[in-house]
């Protein structure tokens, strides 16, 4: 096999972090194509492969979704171009920074209105206030 020897779905496991079921998952919406098998139907998978693994979790972890990464391998097998498919991973890449950015603006707000609520609990406890107690009647 090109670049190596083959690799069970165990080695694979073991060198991603990924489960069985997450490895076939991607086989099965094409996000892994081509995964050979021998003879009893197993699968052996090589540095492509690996390397392909790699590349979808670098662009999990910066937000993109499966059905993203799923659209960058067809407009990588349609365009037949590296430079498309990058085209296209830098358009959803500024879309996820831009919504990074609104969502850590709004995080930032949120931790501001939590701060002065914070300092207005501190200053009713420091004057003595106690939550009033409701009286029952007997």
């Amino acid at each position: 096999m090109p670049g190596g020897a083959p690799l069970t779905i165990a080695e694979v496991r073991s060198r991603t972090g990924l489960s069985a079921r997450t490895l076939r998952y991607y086989e099965e919406v094409g996000l892994l194509p081509g995964v050979r098998r021998r003879a009893g139907g197993r699968r052996v998978y090589g540095a492509d492969e690996l390397e392909r693994l790699r590349f979808i979790g670098r662009l999990k972890t910066l937000g993109l979704t499966l059905a993203e990464i799923k659209e960058l391998n067809a407009v990588y097998a349609i365009a037949g171009s590296t430079g498309a498919m990058l085209s296209r991973l830098d358009e959803l890449l500024a879309r996820h920074l831009g919504e990074l950015d609104a969502r850590i603006a709004e995080l930032e707000t949120l931790r501001g209105e939590i701060r002065r609520y914070r300092e207005r609990v501190a200053d009713r406890r420091a004057v003595g206030h106690t939550p009033s107690r409701r009286r029952t009647r007997a």
